[in-house]
């Protein structure tokens, strides 16, 4: 069996921390910065940064429309922190969820956490938030996975996945492991 092909949205933010941990688990992570680096992919990872200057490298990069398609395709896709803006309503529009950008305050009030996240198994997660969005609001079909003091910050609909804090900050692999399994599930 060969490995997955994971593409990492390489635009701005933490795409090498991802693809180290991808590779660790035996997947071939790819970078993705034009709509070419999508094909062929099993799996795609937004991962955090600026959500902003995401949004303008999408936007000249004429990914917009591409990154809809493959989360239409049912193929898995995992949103880190600025990822899971990237995915909102107001952005891609991947899912039926409004963000809230920098929720917990601004960088001094970073965080750690362990949460306890639906389906995935094995005990707490341990999160890293950096100005980290939470879920302001989501539709019917959203399944919230995690909140932190009431707010979601973890979800899924359908095969996609959004998270408002960093796993490879930490080297939890638990999320990645989900991404690799049958239709985004472990």
């Amino acid at each position: 069996m060969s490995a997955k092909r994971v593409g990492i949205l390489a635009l701005q933010g933490d795409f090498e921390a991802h693809a180290k941990l991808l590779r660790s688990l035996g997947a071939q992570p790819r970078e993705v910065r034009v709509p070419g680096d999508l094909d062929g992919l099993d799996a795609l990872i937004i991962p955090g940064g600026e959500s902003t200057v995401m949004g303008l490298g999408i936007e000249r990069e004429g990914l917009a429309e591409p990154l809809r398609e493959l989360a239409r395709s049912g193929r898995p896709v995992l949103g880190t922190c600025a990822g899971m803006i990237m995915l909102d309503r107001d952005h891609l529009g991947v899912l039926d969820i409004a963000t809230q950008r920098n929720a917990f305050g601004r960088q001094v009030r970073s965080f750690e956490a362990d949460l306890e996240l639906e389906g995935v198994g094995g005990g707490p997660v341990h999160a890293v938030f950096i100005r980290a969005p939470w879920v302001s609001e989501h539709g019917p079909g959203v399944e919230v996975l995690a909140a932190v003091d009431g707010h979601p910050v973890a979800v899924r609909q359908g095969s996609v996945v959004a998270i408002s804090f960093h796993p490879e900050l930490s080297g939890e692999s638990r999320l990645h492991r989900l991404l690799l399994g049958p239709n985004g599930r472990a």
